[in-house]
Order: structure tokens, then sequence, then C-alpha cells
């Protein structure tokens, strides 16, 4: 169960990533899903380099950490794409 919540939760922060770049359009679900599971490992790994902590479960915290990551993959995806 822990599984499916994890990709629900990619899938929130990725849909919001989205929406805050607002210049990537639409990537659909899968899209947005693997977007905020990456942005998560990438947003944990940033925040602890800089001493924060990073996902540390279901909360508004975790999900700032993935949305923040979430909008740094969409921007290097972008990049890739032009």
């Amino acid at each position: 169960m822990n599984i499916l919540l994890w990709i629900i939760f990619g899938a929130i922060a990725g849909w919001l990533a989205t929406l805050l770049k607002s210049n990537t359009g639409s990537k659909g679900l899968l899209g947005n899903t693997l977007i905020g599971i990456i942005g998560s490992f990438i947003g944990g790994f940033i925040f602890n380099f800089f001493g924060g902590s990073g996902v540390t479960g279901f909360n508004f915290y975790s999900m700032l950490v993935a949305v923040v990551g979430a909008i740094i993959t969409l921007t290097f995806v972008n990049l890739l794409r032009k």
C-alpha cells in the first residue's frame, strides 16, 4: 500500500510543478507521476546537500521538497527538448 501512496504523492507533486511552471504544457498523468517521483529524489538530495531534511513522509514539507525537485526536473527536461 505504501508504494501506491508514494505514486499518488509523486503524481500530485508533478501536477503542482507543471501548474507552477506554466510554460511547460501538460505532461499527462504518467508524465506528471514520473516527474514528481524523480523530483522527490532530486529535491531530497538538494535539500540534504544544503543541510535540510529531504522527504520525511506524507506532510507539507515533503510536498514542498518534491515540488521544488519536480520544478528542477521539468526545467532540465525542457532544456533537453530544445
